[in-house]
This record gives structure tokens, sequence and C-alpha cells, in this order.
């Protein structure tokens, strides 16, 4: 055991430029990271978490006071991948040389790097390893690098969201080892089975044997303006492939009115020789641009038009299925049979009938709960949305009121499936499964933007907020691209087939403040406190939650 009178490492050096190299370096690694089992805000670095653990769990070997057994240990380990140091100030830096080293992603699961990492805290600890507890473990950094280091992780945290994804990561992951991805895998396949059974008639396939695999919308307003009450689109852009190689986008085409009827304004998909034939966007901070005579809508006018329609996720029908407002469909990305690549097609009345098949379904869900006397969840989340004014939160202005307002019909009827199936599917990957859900809705709400520059959906939450989304992308749920749940099952069993074998963390649910382990039952109390206000953790976290 160190003696408290001797310095850990961390006190004396620390290998910050090379830990900061690998952090930024982290950042760009996407498949079978950690990070991507699930998305926490502010998440830290794994290689920080780890070389700063690490320093704080090993003695200064220059300390007088630093065991002389320990130094004796760690000059042998160490020859596993260097030269063994002879001094005790040459052994200090041969350590600081390691946690600098072993801060790199590529060596994260090494198995010899891992033996001689777990073999110093060994060495400086006993045979008993150290509990390393953290009280704010958010998306589970610290913890998860204890047990990569060989020590015990007690981690808590007060939101459910985060108790989760550290119960997978800790807990799970660990228990079941690679048999959890392969059962992952198992269970998706089955769930996406069924899913395409029950939802077919929702996301039909085009008559010429072309394969949706995402509808563009744009929420709309009526111009205001004397004569004129046109339907105005609100679109950041007309592109809707923009890479150096390949360009499609749409060209809007006012028709005129003879019978005093509004204009009435037609999109077609077009593939443009220069950017100057692609106009601009008809919405910037909530100032809406009719396309037909050129008036603006301001703010405060665009908000109350789309309060009326609960924030205009939802195309509006009359009683013989014509629509008459809404949301509009502006284009449908396809995959055809034998070609390459995306495809692009103006949408159809048979792909209106779809969406109000979808409403119907709704309508049928919450009358099926109403009846039964509303003693589950409601099945389209009606929990209220947190106040208008909330840090990151801006749709609350625009009439979404619920977290259901911000998703439009098949994403209620799509996520209400999967959710319902995982939580009747009887293995013992339930927990687990509950991220595929997660992720799902990481991808399927009308505050997901189309990335004309790659031809993909964009996460939700591309910051730590929010914010409307005039224009939105609504993936084919059981499509095998970009926010498929196919995507969900290969990114989280992924993560699971890619961690190294550790010891099993303990995780709970509890408050930092009335923490449930005495002071002194840890070697190391290591975490991350949250920055008072900056990110509203528990207000974002309630998207997954609900």
């Amino acid at each position: 055991m160190i003696p408290k009178e001797c310095k850990r490492l961390a006190e004396v050096d620390f290998p910050i430029a090379e830990v900061s190299r690998h952090a930024v370096r982290e950042k760009s690694i996407r498949h079978g990271h950690p990070s991507t089992l699930h998305l926490w805000w502010a998440r830290r670095p794994l290689a920080s978490s780890r070389a700063v653990l690490m320093a704080l769990l090993l003695p200064d070997p220059c300390d007088e006071h630093c065991p002389s057994e320990f130094k004796e240990k760690a000059r042998h380990i160490l020859r596993e991948v260097r030269q063994p140091p002879t001094t005790d100030a040459e052994l200090r830096k041969a350590l600081l040389w390691f946690i600098g080293t072993f801060a790199n992603w590529d060596l994260a699961a090494d198995q010899t790097y891992l033996r001689v990492a777990r073999n110093l805290v060994k060495a400086a600890h006993g045979e008993e390893a150290p509990l390393v507890v953290d009280p704010f473990a958010g998306g589970g950094s610290i913890p998860l690098e204890a047990l990569r280091l060989g020590c015990e992780a007690f981690a808590s945290d007060l939101n459910p969201v985060a108790c989760l994804i550290l119960k997978v990561m800790l807990e799970d992951i660990p228990r079941h080892g690679p048999e959890l991805a392969d059962e992952l895998r198992r269970v998706g396949a089955e769930i996406k089975r069924r899913a395409a059974q029950e939802l077919a008639d929702l996301y039909p396939e085009d008559p010429d044997g072309a394969t949706p695999i995402a509808y563009l919308w744009a929420r709309t307003v009526r111009c205001e303006a004397p004569e004129c009450g046109a339907e105005v689109p609100l679109m950041r852009s007309f592109w809707l492939c923009k890479k150096n190689n390949r360009k499609w986008a749409l060209r809007p085409r006012v028709e005129e009115s003879h019978d005093g009827t509004p204009p009435n304004i037609r999109f077609e998909v077009f593939e443009p020789t220069t950017t100057a034939e692609v106009r601009s966007g008809t919405v910037a901070r909530a100032r809406a641009t009719c396309l037909s005579c050129g008036a603006v809508l301001p703010p405060e006018r665009t908000r109350a038009q789309l309060a009326t329609q609960r924030g205009g996720a939802d195309a509006i029908f009359d009683a013989d299925g014509n629509r008459t407002g809404g949301a509009r469909m502006t284009a449908v990305v396809t995959l055809r049979p034998g070609e390459r690549g995306r495809h692009y097609r103006a949408p159809t009345e048979r792909d209106y009938s779809a969406v109000r098949r979808a409403q119907g379904r709704v309508r049928r869900m919450l009358d099926e709960w109403a009846a039964g006397g509303k003693r589950r969840l409601c099945p389209v989340p009606d929990e209220p949305l947190p106040p208008i004014g909330t840090l990151g939160f801006r749709v609350q202005r625009y009439g979404m009121l619920q977290w259901g307002d911000l998703f439009a019909a098949r994403q209620k009827v799509a996520l209400a499936k999967i959710a319902q199936m995982v939580r009747f599917d009887d293995s013992s990957s339930v927990p687990a499964s509950d991220i595929l859900v997660s992720r799902c809705s990481s991808f399927w709400s009308s505050l997901n933007m189309w990335v004309s520059q790659g031809e993909f959906v964009a996460n939700v939450f591309g910051r730590q907020a929010l914010p409307i989304v005039w224009d939105f992308c609504e993936v084919v749920p059981t499509s095998t691209e970009s926010g498929g749940f196919d995507g969900a099952v290969r990114w989280t069993s992924g993560v699971v087939a890619g961690s190294p074998s550790a010891k099993i963390g303990q995780v709970q649910a509890a408050d930092a403040t009335e923490h449930p382990l005495p002071d002194q039952a840890a070697d190391a109390w290591f975490t991350d406190p949250p920055y008072y206000d900056a990110i509203p953790y528990a207000d974002l976290a309630d998207f997954f939650l609900v």
C-alpha cells in the first residue's frame, strides 16, 4: 500500500501534451468506441480519464516515502514494453512515458499494455484492487477506465438515462462479454423482422421497384400578404445532394391560380450545373419569405402559425384525404436495384396516403389507451416539454408543448412499436436493447436534418440543444442505410464486441450530495462534476427517457 505521505505521480508531473494529442484524436474515432454506445453530453475523453487515473493511483518513485517494493516491481513490469529503468528518476520518466503512450486508443485493448497497466496498479495497491468512485458518472468514461485498469468501480448518477448507459457499459458488457453482441444481433434481427411486417403499409416500395430510404419534409406557413396567401415551405436550403462530383437540388415553380385561390408552389428535382441555379432558402431566424410574392412573414407570425399546428411536423388532410396544409413532403430519397447511389423523386399521392394511414394508427393507439383507462404510459409521450426559456430549448415557441410533438405520425408509430417489442423481449440483453430504442429516437424525429453534403440524416443532437428544424428528414426505420434500425444494432453491438474483458462494475442511481458509500470507502474519488447549468442534462436526457 502507498503511504499517505507519499505523493502520487499526478502531483509532480504529467505527460499533458501527449495525452492531449490522443484525446483530440479520439474525437474522430467512431466505430467500436464506447462513446458511440449512447449519446451523453460533454463526455470526458477516455484518453485523459485513463491517463489521469493511472497518475492518481501510482506513487512518485522519487518521493522518499515511495515503497521500494513498488519500485522494484514496476521496473520488472515495464520490461514488457521498454528498456527497464535503473534510477528512481528514470523510473518516474518511464511511468510517465507509459501513461502517455497508453492514452492512445489503438492500445486501449492491447493485451500487453493492459497487462502492464493492471500489474502496475496491483504493484501499488496489492492484491485487493482499489475502489474508484465517480458520483457524477454520466457517460461513464471515468469508471470505464477504472475497470480497464483492473480497479473496482462504483458509478452513480441521478439521471436515469445516464444510469442506463452505465449499467450496460459497466455491468452488462463485462458480465456477458462478446456473447452480448451476438445476442443483440439476434434480438435486433427479430425486432426488425417483426417491425418490417407491422410497418410495411406505412413505408411502401415504389411501383418501379425502387426502395424509399428517407422522406424530406418542410414545415409550412401561409403568406399573409394581401391577395397572395400562398403556402410557404420553410426550407433552409433547396439542395438535396451537394457533393463535389454529384449534385441534385429542388427547383420551386409558382403556378398562378385563375379561380381566385392562392398560387400553388410545385417542386421539381433537377441536376444543377452551377450553384447559381439553386436558389437560397425561404427561412432565416424565423423570417419566412414567400416564393410567390416575395413578402416576408415576421418571426412572431411564423411562430403563431406553427403553434396552431403544434409545431407543424404532420401533414393536414381533409375528409377526402387531400393534403390541405401542415408539413409538406418535398422529396423522397430512394435506392434503385442494380444502381449505385441515392436517387431523388417528387412525392406522390401514394406517399401521402401512407402518412394518412399512420395518422389513423396513432389515433387508434390513443383511443385504445384511453379505453383502457389510461393505466399505462401513453403510447405517444405526453409528458410536457420544459418551460419556455429553458436553456437549449426553443421549440416550445412554435407550439411543441409535449415530447410527442417532436415526432411525425409515422415516427410515433415506429418508435412505439420498437419500444413495445423491446419491453416484451425476454432475453438477457434487455437493458442493452433499450439502448437500441435510444439510438433510433436519435434519428427518428422531426428535428433531424438531411445533410446534403454527405446524403445522410444527422443526429438530432448536433449540439447540446433541441432547436427548431424547419425542413427535416424522416428515415425509413427498417432501412439498412443511415439512421435505420440496422445501424442502431450495428453501432451498439460493435461497442460490445470491441470491449476488452474487465471486472464487473457497480452502478446505482444516487444523489451525489447523499452518496450511498461512506467517505472512507474509496481509494479514489475521481469525478468530473457538472458545470452549474452550462448543459441542461436532465431536460435533454428526457428526449430519450420518454
